[in-house]
């Protein structure tokens, strides 16, 4: 028998069918990983809305369709959190543009200075009223990130002012005057920013936004003092956490790869610190030690950063105090005017119970309506019709269109004259 007979007796017939067998069993299992990981089966779905039934809220929901259509992403990964959320950290956005302010400077009674860049409407606002949007961005970011960038550029070409609000020390070119940084819930420079908007636009109406962090820092600066409220229109807060203290636990999970995150944002505030780290951690006002210095060149997460460096700006005790302090939650429902708060249900930054915040709010005040869609991830909620996304994200339109329904109720109902109740029955019925 020669070899090539030997050969041909040892493999069996069935083996080419069983090496098919295998690599079908390969890329069935491949393509399952990748429709389980982009969430491709998941469907597209409106918003889910927590509100209650009121004169406003029922014309808010018949003059802002993105509140009740469905929110498209982008077919091929738009419905995974997780991508969206990166697309949004890596990009900011697709083909940003350049809008042109002017950066203010505004000096702080402890030494620090505050920044903020101002940029004026392209074009009328379609009430033909004077309204100044106040935005403040989400943790260590500033009016140069691209989302921001594109959210700024859109609004001026729908009529409207935006004040960015610069974090403390976010900026990489501007050196810190005082021992302090941007933290969780101070609301001192954005204060600032709002008190000098009012000063010199007497006649500006306003409409607060919150990105993240930023979120937080609003809604806690309207809640903290009533008087803050005075010639604001509305408020929009989005993918934020609202209270720093049950947040905690849930970033040293693993479900959703928050931990992961939690590192990532631990290396970037790092790097922040450390950029002003003369201004930190040296001088006779300076509260930090070496060997704070120390904590923070090991630390793997936000919350021993918050521990070891951010609560001691402002002297609390206690990471468990700077957290119930500094967190929204407990300042929220002093908030009067219309409150639009936005979530994303794939968040992987934001745990799902968090959201009881939120929906018991909405539930309980008729100023606030609550808003969670499927998809969207962190601050990502692109859109698109199958890979590329489009320069605006649903997310910088739904702000714009939530601020003209307020604006156009406002103006709406100051003909009528009367009690607040009269003048809602008013503005319902000449819609």
């Amino acid at each position: 028998m020669s070899a090539q007979e030997a050969q041909g007796h040892l493999i069996s017939p069935e083996m080419p069918a069983m090496f098919d067998g295998m690599k079908l069993a390969a890329v069935a299992t491949v393509l399952y990983v990748i429709v389980r990981l982009l969430n491709l089966k998941s469907p597209t779905a409106p918003p889910d809305l927590t509100y209650q039934d009121t004169p406003l809220n029922r014309f808010l929901l018949k003059s802002c369709p993105l509140l009740t259509k469905d929110y498209i992403p982008p077919l091929l990964w738009g419905k995974s959190g997780h991508l969206q959320t990166a697309l949004y950290g890596k990009m900011g956005r697709v083909n940003s543009p350049h809008p042109h302010g002017q950066r203010k400077y505004l000096p702080m009674p402890d030494g620090a200075t505050a920044t903020f860049d101002l940029f004026e409407p392209l074009a009328d606002h379609l009430t033909g009223n004077d309204v100044t949007m106040v935005i403040c961005p989400g943790i260590g970011n500033h009016s140069e990130k691209h989302y921001v960038r594109t959210f700024v550029d859109y609004s001026q070409r729908q009529g409207y002012r935006c004040a960015v609000l610069n974090h403390l020390g976010a900026l990489p070119n501007i050196e810190l005057t005082s021992p302090r940084m941007f933290t969780y819930g101070c609301t001192w420079e954005f204060s600032a920013m709002v008190s000098h908007i009012k000063k010199t636009f007497p006649e500006s109406q306003i409409v607060v936004v919150g990105f993240s962090l930023g979120g937080n820092i609003v809604c806690k600066y309207l809640g903290e003092n009533r008087a803050n409220q005075e010639r604001v229109l509305c408020c929009v807060s989005l993918c934020q956490g609202y209270s720093a203290l049950r947040a905690q636990e849930t970033f040293f999970q693993w479900d959703q790869c928050r931990r992961f995150y939690n590192f990532l944002m631990a290396d970037n505030m790092k790097k922040i610190i450390l950029a002003h780290r003369r201004s930190l951690f040296t001088g006779s006002s300076s509260k930090m030690t070496d060997a704070d210095l120390g904590h923070l060149f090991t630390a793997t997460s936000l919350t021993q950063i918050d521990d070891n460096i951010m609560r001691k700006f402002h002297g609390y005790r206690s990471l468990k105090e700077y957290y119930e302090m500094e967190s929204c939650v407990h300042y929220i429902h002093n908030v009067d005017v219309p409150l639009l708060l936005v979530n994303s249900a794939d968040d992987p930054l934001v745990h799902d119970s968090l959201l009881t915040i939120p929906r018991t709010l909405a539930e309980k005040k008729q100023n606030t309506v609550f808003a969670l869609t499927l998809h969207g991830g962190h601050l990502g909620f692109f859109e698109g019709a199958v890979l590329f996304p489009q320069p605006l994200t649903w997310m910088d339109k739904v702000i714009v269109e939530y601020a003209n329904t307020i604006c156009q109720w406002e103006k709406r109902k100051q003909p009528c004259g009367g009690a607040q109740g009269e003048e809602a029955e008013c503005s319902e019925d000449s819609s």
